[in-house]
């Protein structure tokens, strides 16, 4: 319907930076388009993918179901491997906490399921993390304590069948 204007490279840093504070101000939605904007001049600036990734995964509470794999989609362009698995983390456990906020009928056998999914790439990215950087060991605590406070538990995989709203 309109052809998008094209960002300067030059504005970039200030553009991410906006990027951020709409993040901040809870409206990812712009966050996304910016990202989007700085993509299209530097496809592979990690920050921008990084920034698009949170801000699609920041939509995650409002039910907009694309942006699941669109946060998805993004994980092959990040550059390193503890990155890739920090971030798939990212996307399960904020999935997770989503569907638990909504609640409904075995939204907690969901929450459980998606929770250990973002535990187990957790632990992979604590395996390959750079010196004196702990955020996946902070995300895996979160997940622990969550797994506490709501008293869920996973089930068997062999009996594991999510609701069709997940």
């Amino acid at each position: 319907m309109f052809e998008l204007k094209r960002i300067a490279r030059e504005a970039i840093p200030s553009a991410l930076s906006k990027a951020e504070r709409y993040r901040l101000l809870n409206e990812p939605e712009e966050a996304e388009s910016i990202c989007l904007d700085v993509l299209a001049v530097e496809p592979e600036n990690q920050a921008a993918l990084i920034m698009l990734l949170l801000a699609l995964t920041d939509q995650f509470p409002g039910g907009r179901g694309e942006c699941v794999p669109e946060a998805e989609a993004v994980l092959p362009r990040l550059a390193g491997a503890y990155e890739r698995l920090y971030y798939a983390g990212i996307i399960w456990e904020r999935r997770a906490t989503a569907r638990l906020h909504r609640g409904g009928a075995g939204g907690s056998h969901a929450v459980a399921h998606w929770l250990r999914q973002a535990m187990t790439l957790y632990e992979k990215a604590e395996a390959i993390r750079p010196a004196g950087h702990d955020d996946a060991l902070l995300r895996w605590n979160t997940c622990a304590r969550l797994f506490s406070r709501h008293r869920l538990e996973v089930k068997p995989e062999a009996n594991y069948e999510p609701a069709l709203d997940d």
